[in-house]
């Protein structure tokens, strides 16, 4: 009879413990601001430098289209003149000259045709035109479908200013008849993208300050702060970002990357973006920045360490006043975990000792009421399944023994090839539940000889070509007869490919070497190994050691060796020997003559 004392609410306590340490929650929630305000930081820190890196993008595709605009229009004005001629006329190279003053960033036009003088205009105390000629003559094709050739950014000798060249074909009949090329500075957008200060890399990284750079397809830096890094194609692919953005840039616009990064052996956790700017078809340029994250996040460190600051002293108060208050609710509650703790590692015999007045102590009752029921389920369950199991595993062997009855002797194969191969996969370390799934994958290895027609499987002699061909589908079979079921799934390996070879010879797939599940390697071992030592109207059954030498010999070609080792350590252990081919052969001769004495009868 349940127990009618008074209980005591356990409200009390509680409204005792909130008057104390009322002002705890105000800590939490200022705790929770910063935090919230230093994930709004992060994401305003994210988004900035991804607008950034796609503001330089657009900064340097602009560029690239004007000086492709250049190249295209002189190109398609030698086309529409028809005449290639038009290069040497006096009035070509006055309008070059035009362009070249009304463009300060253009340091030469060069036009070759393909017969006759190259024509030329340049800024002589810039470059010479034995340089021009050079940078023309090392512009190569590399994409057939774009107009537009795009060379390599390198540093003039003379002025040491980094430029770029563009080059167009102007086609004529179907073929190149000039190429015009320009070669522009990179001094004014390598500033709108690197800054007008030159800085040093060590200067860069020790201030924290984002660093934004641009490299080339190669991995190379191509505008960079510190000017002994920017057109000297300096390698940079060792970093994280440029590696992503080497992987992915020309599929992905922008994108946003953590990663770590290491300066003078010092290890910097960084956060960073990339975005890529077409400079030209099947030429683009990555445009980088990054920062420490310790540094653009610095914010975020000191109002987190204000609110543990503020925290800690409350959780003082609050630990020294609320201990000693709250000791006398915790024991029955540290009651209650213990024996939920022990009833979820599977004691379901602990109950809770309920003596406690409050509401913790009908909290006790209806734990253990709830714990009887969870008693009862789970031995209820533990039968079902346990009686669910037998039915299947039943079942399995019933229609393994109505197949291999079909023929007298085969008999019990697919109950011996079932042992044989869990005894492998023993000596081979398989857990037991891969044991399991491999003893009902052996037992159903032949469930495909039921659609098999009688006449060849109990035929006496030898199979036929064809027979064999017709015999050799019953993998097929029995895997169109079983994949049907979704609870078969993990036994369908050894079912279907138990006939495959190592060497890629067997069927119905002509799998190699790994390509073959270990489930479907071990069967075909113990299912040969089984129709080698048993009786056969045509054949005897071979010795063991014959029959294990025999299989020894397939090692390479049809079986792997590991599996083959591991059924001779068990016939040596007696677990497949003893267990199975003495005793087995006791019964099969036991039947064989009782199946002689019901046919004398009934002749």
């Amino acid at each position: 009879m349940p127990s009618t004392r008074r209980k005591v609410s356990l409200i009390y306590f509680v409204i005792a413990t909130l008057l104390l340490v009322g002002l705890v929650p105000l800590v939490l929630t200022g705790w929770f601001l910063s935090d919230r305000s230093g994930k709004e930081l992060r994401a305003a820190e994210n988004r900035y430098q991804i607008q950034l890196v796609q503001e330089k993008a657009k900064q340097i595709e602009m560029f690239g289209r004007k000086y492709e605009s250049i190249v295209t229009g002189i190109a398609s004005a030698i086309e529409l003149s028809h005449n290639a001629g038009i290069v040497s006329a006096p009035s070509t190279e006055a309008r070059l000259g035009q362009m070249l003053k009304e463009n300060p960033e253009l340091v030469a036009l060069y036009i070759k045709p393909a017969t006759g003088d190259a024509l030329s205009v340049f800024r002589s105390e810039v470059v010479s035109r034995e340089t021009v000629e050079v940078i023309a003559a090392d512009i190569t094709r590399t994409d057939p479908r774009s107009r537009i050739l795009v060379g390599s950014p390198r540093k003039l000798p003379v002025s040491n200013q980094p430029v770029i060249s563009f080059a167009a074909d102007a086609v004529l009949n179907g073929t190149a008849a000039a190429r015009v090329v320009a070669i522009s500075s990179l001094q004014s957008v390598s500033q709108s993208v690197v800054g007008v200060n030159p800085t040093k890399e060590e200067d860069l990284w020790r201030s924290g300050l984002p660093i934004v750079f641009a490299v080339d397809q190669n991995g190379e830096a191509v505008f960079h702060p510190d000017p002994a890094f920017s057109g000297t194609q300096h390698p940079m692919a060792d970093l994280k970002i440029v590696q992503e953005w080497l992987q992915g840039g020309a599929q992905v616009q922008s994108a946003l990357v953590p990663f770590s990064a290491s300066f003078n052996g010092i290890d910097h956790q960084m956060i960073g973006a990339y975005s890529t700017a077409h400079v030209a078809d099947g030429y683009s340029l990555g445009v980088i920045t990054m920062q420490d994250e310790s540094r653009a996040l610095a914010s975020v460190g000191e109002m987190r360490s204000q609110a543990w600051m503020i925290s800690m002293l409350f959780a003082a108060l609050a630990l020294i006043v609320g201990f000693v208050s709250s000791r006398f609710m915790t024991a029955p509650l540290l009651s209650l975990v213990n024996v939920a703790n022990r009833l979820g590692a599977g004691d379901l015999s602990t109950r809770v000792k309920t003596n406690s007045r409050t509401e913790i102590g009908t909290l006790g009752e209806t734990f253990n009421g709830m714990a009887d029921q969870i008693q009862e389920q789970i031995a209820g369950l533990a039968k079902a399944a346990e009686e669910n199991r037998e039915l299947f595993v039943g079942t399995v062997k019933a229609l393994a023994a109505a197949i291999d009855g079909k023929d007298k002797y085969t008999r019990g194969h697919s109950e011996r090839v079932s042992r044989i191969s869990v005894a492998i996969g023993r000596r081979m370390g398989l857990p037991a539940d891969e044991l399991e799934t491999l003893r009902i994958s052996a037992l159903l290895h032949d469930v495909g000889k039921i659609a098999v027609d009688d006449a060849i499987l109990k035929k006496p002699a030898a199979l036929t070509d064809e027979e064999f061909e017709i015999m050799k589908t019953h993998p097929q079979r029995g895997y169109k007869i079983m994949s049907q079921i979704p609870a078969m799934k993990e036994f369908l390996p050894g079912m279907y490919m138990h006939h495959e070879m190592v060497n890629g010879m067997g069927y119905p797939q002509g799998l190699t070497g790994d390509q073959i599940p270990l489930q479907a390697k071990i069967v075909s071992v113990a299912d040969t190994f089984d129709a080698m030592t048993i009786d056969r109207p045509y054949q005897k059954g071979m010795e063991l050691p014959a029959a294990l030498e025999r299989l020894r010999s397939f090692v390479g070609t049809r079986y792997q060796s590991d599996v083959v080792e591991a059924l001779i350590d068990a016939c040596k252990a007696g677990e497949v020997g003893q267990g199975i081919i003495r005793q087995l052969a006791e019964k099969r001769a036991a039947e064989m003559e009782i199946d002689a004495m019901l046919d004398r009868l009934v002749a």
